[in-house]
C-alpha cells in the first residue's frame, strides 16, 4: 500500500513514539542521500513515513541538509501530505515559548541553497504566493486548539542561514518589520514540496524569544533544549490527530502546482533530467 502521509521531525522531534509496524526504508535519489532512512509504519491507523530532518543523532546543520533528496524520497514513497515540526524563535511578544505557530508566509534570508528540482534542461516556475497548504494548516490549528494548546494561525517565518543564531541587530530588524518567527530549515522544504505537488504545513514550536527581547537577550542551546522536550510531546500529539483526519480530497493549489508551470517542450527536455524527474513530472509529460 502506498504511503500518503509524511512527517519531518526537527530539533527535539526525532521519532514518533506511537508508530507501530515500524520498518526502516532507505531511498536512493538522483540528488544523493536523504538525511537518513525513512521510518515507515502505522499511526492512528494510517500508513506514514517519518524522517528525522537532521539525521540520526542530529548530525546535520541546516545548511548541510539535502532538501531535494528528502522531498524526492517522500514523493517516491507516494506522499501527498507532509507535516513538518521545527524549533523556532519568536519575534513578537504574543508568541511565547512552548506556543505553536502555523505560519502562512516566508521571508528568505538564506544564501545559495538549492531549492528546486528543475534546471539541467527543464524549466518550470510554480506559483508560491501562498507557500503552505491552507487545508493542512487549518487541520493542525483545529487539532491543537481542541487539545488546549496555545496555537496561532498564520504569520511569517524568517528562514535564516545559520547555524549561528541572530545578531541583536538582525533580530531587532526582523522584529521591527513585523516578522513573526525565525528558523533555519522550512523554506526550502516548502518550495520543493510545492514543486512535487505535496501539501506541506509546518508546526513552528517556539523555544525562545530570540535575542531582541530584553529578558532573552542571549539565546543558548541550553535554553532551547529545555523547551524542546515539552514541545516535542505537544507536536507528536497534534501530528497524531491530524494524521487521523487524513486522507481527504485535495482541492488546494498544491495538488496541481505543475499543471501550468512547466515551460520546456517535451521534445526539448534533457533526457537524463526528464528520466530523473519522472516521479514529479510524469503525469504532465508524455512522449
Amino acid at each position: 500500500m502506498t504511503i500518503q502521509i509524511g512527517i519531518i521531525g526537527g530539533s527535539g522531534l526525532y521519532d514518533m513514539a506511537d508508530m507501530t509496524d515500524r520498518e526502516e526504508v532507505t531511498v536512493e535519489t538522483p540528488f544523493g542521500a536523504p538525511s537518513g532512512p525513512y521510518v515507515t509504519g502505522r499511526l492512528r491507523g494510517r500508513r506514514v513515513a517519518f524522517l528525522a530532518r537532521h539525521g540520526p543523532g542530529h548530525r546535520l546543520l541546516p545548511s548541510e541538509l539535502n532538501f531535494r533528496a528528502n522531498i524526492y524520497g517522500f514523493k517516491t514513497l507516494g506522499v501527498n501530505w507532509l507535516l513538518s515540526a521545527s524549533a523556532v524563535g519568536s519575534l513578537q511578544e504574543r508568541y511565547r515559548p512552548l506556543d505553536i505557530v502555523l505560519p502562512d508566509q516566508f521571508l528568505d534570508r538564506t544564501r545559495g541553497r538549492i531549492s528546486t528540482f528543475f534546471g539541467r534542461g527543464i524549466a518550470a516556475h510554480v506559483g508560491f504566493a501562498h507557500p503552505l497548504c491552507p487545508a493542512l494548516s487549518v487541520a493542525a490549528f483545529e487539532v491543537a486548539t481542541a487539545a488546549g494548546v496555545r496555537v496561532h494561525q498564520g504569520g511569517t517565518y524568517v528562514c535564516m542561514e545559520g547555524p549561528q543564531f541572530s545578531t541583536l541587530a538582525e533580530s531587532r530588524l526582523y522584529q521591527s518589520w513585523g516578522m513573526d518567527i525565525i528558523g533555519m530549515t522550512n523554506l526550502q522544504e516548502a518550495k520543493l514540496a510545492r514543486e512535487a505537488e505535496i501539501c506541506y504545513a509546518t508546526l513552528g514550536l517556539v523555544t525562545d524569544y530570540d535575542c531582541w527581547h530584553q529578558a532573552h537577550d542571549e539565546v543558548t542551546v541550553e535554553m532551547i533544549v529545555a523547551n524542546l522536550t515539552q514541545n516535542a510531546a505537544t507536536a507528536q500529539a497534534v501530528i497524531r490527530d491530524v494524521v487521523a483526519r487524513l486522507p481527504w480530497p485535495r482541492t488546494c493549489e498544491c495538488a496541481t502546482a505543475l499543471a501550468t508551470a512547466i515551460m520546456t517542450r517535451p521534445e526539448a527536455m534533457a533526457a537524463q533530467t526528464r528520466h530523473e524527474l519522472e516521479p514529479i513530472i510524469g503525469k504532465y509529460v508524455t512522449s
